[in-house]
Order: structure tokens, then sequence, then C-alpha cells
């Protein structure tokens, strides 16, 4: 399973996002820092789901760092991600 995939199984269990976009930035930092030929190294999360209200944003970011632990430890360098609950812009 490619990490994309599992990033988006693991976000989906996890948090039952209303919307989920996973974006694989990595020919962008090809040469970089922590760039792997085949890439899935750098990624982009935009993320909408309930269990994130009342939670601050860096709350939110652990929660899904949390979740993608064994990923950030192994192939994941970067993620960036933008973390929203519903009614949120």
């Amino acid at each position: 399973m490619s990490v994309a995939a599992t990033i988006r199984e693991k976000l989906v269990r996890a948090f039952a996002p209303l919307e989920l976009d996973i974006v694989d930035e990595s020919a962008r930092h090809a040469g970089h820092a922590g760039a792997a030929p085949g890439g899935e190294t750098h990624f982009r999360v935009r993320i909408v789901s309930a269990r994130f209200a009342g939670l601050s944003r860096v709350g939110r970011q652990r929660a899904i760092h949390a979740e993608l632990a064994e990923e950030l430890q192994s192939r994941v360098h970067a993620l960036s991600l933008t973390t929203l609950a519903p009614g949120e812009k």
C-alpha cells in the first residue's frame, strides 16, 4: 500500500472526516533533505472533522501526528496540515 493510501486509511478511521485531501508534494522537494527516489516523503493534508471541535490548532495537529507516528518515523519527512472543524474556513 502506498504511503498516501496508508495516511488516508488511518485518518478516515480515526477522524471520520467530512473532507480529506491528501497531496503528495514530494516532486517539489526533489534534491532537498528528506526527499527519496520514488517520492511519498512530503505531503499536504487538509482535513475537516467534527472531532476537531473544541481542540486548539496544536491539539489537532498532535492528534494527527499521533495517528501517523509510524509513517512520520519512517518514510514521511514533511507533513503540512490544515485541520478544521465543520464550519471553519
